[in-house]
């Protein structure tokens, strides 16, 4: 099992001062998140995607993808190239981070390539309902 499903962390959300619902204190990872399920796994990558547009602009795939995995430490453009082949959406496209269409098969599509393996869809819309509700 990769780390980020063994911490409930599909996201592998790396640690910081952001606090989130469902984030296990303390986390047993040094580096990563840890989460109670992967239902607020999911939730915080809604959250954390849902600030770069608000906070930093950034509504783009390409934009997005760059802060969450920065070529300091990935390939950031296989990365772009991976999310936007699952989803089906153009890297310079904005989106909308309200939109569940649009939203759940991005986080689908960060879990597939930060973990190696499929998510489950009904994991992913649970952690949406959570975001929304």
């Amino acid at each position: 099992m990769s780390r980020g499903l063994a911490n409930n962390n599909p996201g592998n959300i790396r640690q910081s001062k952001v606090r989130y619902r469902g984030e296990v204190r303390p986390s047993r990872d040094p580096d990563f998140k840890q989460f109670e399920s992967l239902v607020w796994g999911y939730r915080a990558i809604f959250v954390l995607l849902d600030t770069y547009r608000r906070r930093y602009g950034l509504d783009t795939l390409r934009g997005m993808i760059a802060r969450w995995a920065p070529p300091v430490e990935n390939h950031t453009d296989n990365y772009i190239r991976a999310v936007a082949s699952d989803t089906g959406i153009d890297p310079d496209k904005p989106l909308d981070t309200r939109d569940a269409a649009t939203m759940i098969p991005v986080a689908a599509a960060i879990s597939r390539v930060e973990n190696g393996t499929a998510a489950d869809l009904r994991e992913v819309t649970k952690g949406w309902d959570l975001f929304v509700g």
